[in-house]
């Protein structure tokens, strides 16, 4: 099942950090569309939950090295 969230991530300014994070996430199994606001600090990610976790989707942000609320 498809679930849709917006995500509060703070730390992205420009358009490497929309890159790093829309590829980085799109990349992970069972992400099926990532869209970064740098204008609302917001990422809107549609996943498959059966396939990955909201944690695992919060955590490859973090990796990138943004914080995610």
């Amino acid at each position: 099942m498809m679930e849709k969230i917006t995500l509060n991530v703070q730390g992205m300014s420009c358009e490497h950090c929309v890159k790093a994070i829309e590829g980085n996430v799109g990349e992970l199994k069972g992400v099926n569309s990532v869209k970064v606001n740098l204008k609302a600090d917001t990422v809107d990610v549609e996943f498959n939950q059966q396939e990955i976790s909201l944690d695992k989707i919060k955590e490859t942000i973090d990796d990138q090295g943004y914080d995610v609320e």
